[in-house]
């Protein structure tokens, strides 16, 4: 599976990252649709809006399939079929969608079959793995191997060089456009398809996204145009080519957007807390929540709406929840006994 994910790049490095190559050769970026809804965040849940790669065609007539669009949409695929104006009222879970029941579920097929696929963008994505004989679930971060070795970082101000570079991991997704009953803009909504995990993960989940390892990969599923459904299916299997370490349980809440949701480890062993036995039990109590049991929260900083387009092309188909109190007990616990975290990169606007 698939509930958390980082992706808190600037869009313009982000951008850069996901350079390709049209139907003529020619370099070029992806075009951004509506930037400014773009929510960089070290802590992404389902119904937030995340970057994804599309097709241009989708979005317009007559374009070049090979061509590609990067736009925010809704992580949470809301079916065309949905006749319900409060989105709450879906029943069913579509952050994630399994390769082996794609076909046979109507929310996924109908998109699938009509080519509308995407490629959802992130640093990566975390994963809890549960230790044997005990409640605590120690998290994990997933990603790309990259040209520089996060394993061989020693301090928090190395790490934050390791993002120049990063190589954004690619997960295969597929979208939908719903019309709301009472009329308006098409809201575009996505899940990410999940596989069987790769050797190297099974210890951690049985389940991971189907990542597209490299631009041929992506090239192939984004190109609906010239690349029929049965054959895009080909390319969803698990990919070895993964790397990940332990992160702080600071990551178990949704709330919780900073820089050390993703940190290695061992590089906040300096940031130990000295705190009393019974606040040491609330933080225990704090690690060991399963992330799975939480509703989404609203993040530190509210995301604009996801964006609903009005497409030309995409053919018309037939309560805030409430804040937790673990984070507020976490940053109480901690205040004034921790160090000062480190300085988020700035997003570039």
């Amino acid at each position: 599976m698939c509930g958390r994910t980082s992706c808190h790049l600037p869009r313009e490095v982000l951008a850069r990252a996901c350079a390709y190559r049209d139907r003529q050769g020619h370099q070029r970026l992806p075009e951004w649709r509506d930037p400014d809804r773009y929510c960089p965040s070290y802590n992404k849940s389902p119904r937030s809006s995340s970057p994804v790669l599309l097709s241009r065609l989708h979005l317009e007539k007559d374009a070049d399939s090979s061509e590609r669009i990067i736009a925010p949409m809704r992580w949470g695929l809301v079916p065309y079929w949905f006749k319900e104006a409060d989105l709450s009222k879906l029943q069913i879970n579509t952050s994630n969608c399994r390769s082996d029941t794609i076909m046979e579920k109507r929310s996924f097929k109908v998109p699938l079959v009509n080519g509308r696929r995407c490629v959802v963008l992130a640093d990566g994505f975390y994963e809890w793995q549960r230790r044997q004989a005990t409640s605590h679930r120690q998290p994990y971060f997933i990603y790309f191997p990259q040209s520089e070795q996060v394993g061989a970082v020693a301090s928090p101000e190395d790490w934050e060089k390791v993002w120049d570079n990063w190589r954004p991991l690619t997960m295969a997704g597929i979208f939908d456009c719903w019309e709301p009953p009472a009329g308006g803009d098409c809201l575009y909504s996505y899940s990410i398809i999940t596989v069987d995990s790769c050797k190297v993960l099974n210890d951690i989940h049985n389940r991971m996204p189907a990542i597209l390892d490299g631009e041929e990969a992506v090239s192939k599923w984004l190109d609906f145009g010239e690349v029929p459904a049965q054959e895009a299916l080909k390319l969803i299997r698990p990919t070895e080519n993964i790397a990940f370490h332990r992160v702080s349980s600071v990551v178990n809440s949704s709330w919780n957007n900073a820089p050390e949701c993703v940190l290695p480890l061992h590089l906040l062993a300096g940031k130990e807390l000295t705190v009393s036995a019974s606040s040491q039990k609330m933080l225990q109590w704090l690690a060991t929540k399963s992330p799975k049991k939480e509703e989404p929260r609203t993040p530190q900083k509210a995301e604009p709406d996801v964006p609903q387009w009005s497409s030309q092309f995409l053919q018309k188909s037939p309560v805030t929840p409430k804040r937790g109190s673990a984070g507020l007990l976490e940053r109480w616990l901690k205040q004034g006994q921790e160090e000062e975290p480190v300085a988020k990169r700035p997003h570039t606007q």
